[in-house]
């Protein structure tokens, strides 16, 4: 059989129409542990490293049944083209990922939210990241929310629209990917919002966000409210769209709420967020949640989009948003603190347009999950302690 070359996309709909493929992963065990392909559906997923094929080639293909169709992953594309000749050697049916793992940190996946509206909200979705950014379509004109630094995707998305990309919003400054909004402002003159409280003190040529004020597209299409809800960070901002769907960034997601511990100023954001839970509680419960992250795809609704109503937000984080005050709410904080990854503080500085890194170091810096969430670590941490 012929050894193949497959791409990121192309995994993903294989995993998400249940396809009978088996992914070998072949990176050494702590970069697998960091960041690796995941989907909404249970799949045969194996990490097997390149060293232990040079080692024993019979003993690790012969780890993975005869006959199945076998697709490899590994960092950089050439030790998966390696493995994958292996693989052919024995009779297997093989391909390998072009472009290493780095190319399925950067699929962006889009999924329409409305649809039979006169205009159109996408939801990328970043499965490689855990995390979404957002794309609103009126006539000729897009805003982008929250965008990933996989610029060429959205300017070849909107080129396929046939629209231009006129604003871009950030919800705050990101420490767990780096943004696009930067870089995307200056290929395309869009102009660039944030919010003063995350970005007076960054290098960015953005403009000032104001609580309350309505964007609009150049003629008619749906308003777009901004509503600063701080607490994550500072600057942590909202987007009301048509009065239908909140764009929450870190703020509020489908499971858990948005870190304050994340500045190193806990008690102090943590004020800020009770406030801005206390205000988010009062919106319409109709709203469509649209998260900047999520924890796992049991998230997402059936058609594999992340949102749900504020109701059923406010409902499955009733343990979160039914404490009544600031002092238990901060004793849920600190019980569910843990430590940062390291590299958040050289993406803060990256995003802030503080610190330049080359191609392949950021690259390097926006793989791996998102920590974003005050979860329920403090239960996951006392379970195993449990089981010891």
């Amino acid at each position: 059989m012929a050894i193949f070359t497959y791409e990121a996309q192309e995994l993903f709909q294989w995993l998400i129409m249940q396809e009978d493929i088996v992914v070998v992963d072949v990176r050494n065990e702590k970069d697998f542990k960091n960041f690796h392909v995941e989907a909404p559906y249970p799949f045969p997923l194996h990490n097997i490293s390149y060293y232990e094929f040079m080692e024993d080639e019979e003993g690790s293909v012969g780890r993975i049944p005869k006959g199945s169709q076998v697709r490899i992953v590994c960092a950089k594309e050439g030790s998966a083209k390696y493995v994958a000749e292996i693989f052919d050697k024995f009779g297997y049916d093989v391909g390998y990922l072009t472009g290493g793992i780095k190319t399925w940190g950067n699929l962006l996946v889009p999924k329409l939210l409305t649809k039979g509206s006169d205009y159109e909200l996408y939801q990328f979705i970043r499965p490689g990241k855990a995390s979404c950014s957002y794309g609103l379509i009126s006539g000729k004109e897009m805003m982008l929310f929250d965008p990933s630094r996989n610029i060429d995707f959205y300017l070849n998305f909107a080129k396929e629209k046939g629209c231009i990309l006129t604003k871009t919003f950030e919800t705050h400054l990101q420490a767990d990917y780096i943004a696009g909004s930067r870089d995307l402002s200056a290929r395309t003159g869009a102009i660039f919002y944030g919010n003063d409280g995350d970005f007076s003190s960054s290098k960015n040529p953005y403009t000032s966000l104001q609580d309350a004020e309505i964007h609009r597209f150049s003629q008619g299409g749906p308003d777009v409210r901004v509503l600063f809800t701080p607490g994550h960070t500072p600057g942590s901002t909202s987007f009301i769209v048509d009065e239908k769907y909140i764009i929450s960034g870190d703020m509020m997601f489908i499971h858990s709420v948005g870190r304050p511990d994340l500045g190193g100023k806990a008690e102090e954001w943590a004020g800020l967020l009770f406030d801005s839970i206390q205000m988010i509680k009062k919106l319409d419960p109709t709203l469509m949640v649209l998260p900047a992250h999520y924890m796992d795809w049991e998230e997402a609704n059936d058609e594999l989009i992340f949102t749900r109503t504020l109701a059923e937000v406010l409902d499955r984080n009733k343990d979160i948003y039914g404490l009544e005050t600031l002092e238990s709410f901060i004793g849920f904080i600190k019980a569910n603190m843990r430590p940062q990854p390291e590299e958040y503080a050289v993406i803060r500085l990256v995003n802030a347009n503080l610190r330049e890194e080359d191609e392949e170091k950021q690259e390097e810096l926006d793989l791996g999950k998102n920590e974003c969430a005050a979860s329920t670590y403090a239960k996951q941490q006392a379970e195993k302690g449990a089981g010891a």
